[in-house]
């Protein structure tokens, strides 16, 4: 049920009911950085916002149709450029396209770009601190 009669904002329970997933999932799913619900300021409770469901199911059907795993999906988040990890239709005219070389959310603290959601609940912005890591070996890392 939304927190007190308010639409957008629900409680954890509510949306393991209304994505049919466990509430130990949709944490997980915070843990790894694929969603970050706001937090009740007095109880620290998680508050859930259409966002963060839409989000939950999105995961979930990559998951289920797609075939990935969790840690594909922020491997992928953590690799790719947002203008491909959202599938962006302007690209070529956003700013953070541009500037490819640095993450969307640093391009933006100087320049508009064409994402018009907030950076902390973006998925990008929210697993920046991760890091790149090797995925292979190139060619220089073999001794020959």
């Amino acid at each position: 049920m939304p927190l007190h009669g308010e639409k957008g904002r629900y409680t954890i329970g509510f949306v393991s009911r209304m994505v049919n997933l466990s509430q130990k999932t949709i944490r997980d799913y915070e843990q790894l950085g694929l969603i970050k619900p706001k937090r009740n300021l007095r109880t620290n409770n998680r508050i859930y916002s259409d966002f963060e469901i839409e989000q939950i199911k999105h995961i979930t059907h990559l998951i289920h149709n797609e075939g990935l795993t969790l840690s594909s999906i922020r491997r992928i988040i953590q690799l790719a450029p947002c203008w491909n990890i959202f599938a962006c239709e302007v690209k070529e005219e956003c700013v953070a396209y541009k500037y490819a070389n640095r993450p969307c959310y640093e391009v933006r603290k100087k320049w508009e770009t064409r994402c018009a959601g907030p950076c902390d609940q973006c998925v990008v912005y929210i697993n920046r601190t991760f890091g790149k890591k090797k995925i292979l070996k190139g060619p220089s890392d073999t001794k020959r």
